[in-house]
């Protein structure tokens, strides 16, 4: 249990190590998919863990929903076909409209055990008519 501490607060131990006081703090960094959101929480003044309410995880998720970021990954089946010497998969047009594909972008593709990475680089060079 919290004892309380001398204007009347409640001090609030720390669950992860129950010695550290947690102080409020407005600069917790969480990382999602490369975008870095600044959080309100409290950090233990002893192990330095940091605890965020719901309410503003919540205010997180929402913002990296607006983003597209946030949600279960989307896993479609689709067949692999031949084209020359090499294989193509062809993207749906809801990914593509999602990612504003135009065709024409520079993309990385990499393999990861049985996965195949596809990370989209940038706008390619469109020939103008």
């Amino acid at each position: 249990m919290s004892s309380p501490a001398r204007k009347g607060k409640a001090r609030r131990r720390c669950p992860a190590c129950e010695e550290g006081d947690l102080v409020a703090v407005d600069d917790i960094l969480s990382t999602l998919d490369g975008y870095t959101f600044v959080e309100r929480g409290w950090r233990c003044t002893r192990c330095g863990e940091e605890f965020i309410p719901e309410s503003e995880g919540q205010r997180t998720i929402e913002v990296a929903k607006r983003l597209g970021i946030w949600g279960e990954p989307l896993k479609l089946r689709r067949r692999l076909s031949r084209s020359g010497r090499g294989t193509v998969l062809r993207i749906p047009s809801d990914i593509e409209e999602a990612l504003k594909l135009r065709g024409d972008e520079e993309v990385l593709v990499s393999k990861a055990g049985r996965r195949i990475i596809i990370e989209v680089r940038g706008q390619g060079r469109r020939q103008r008519a």
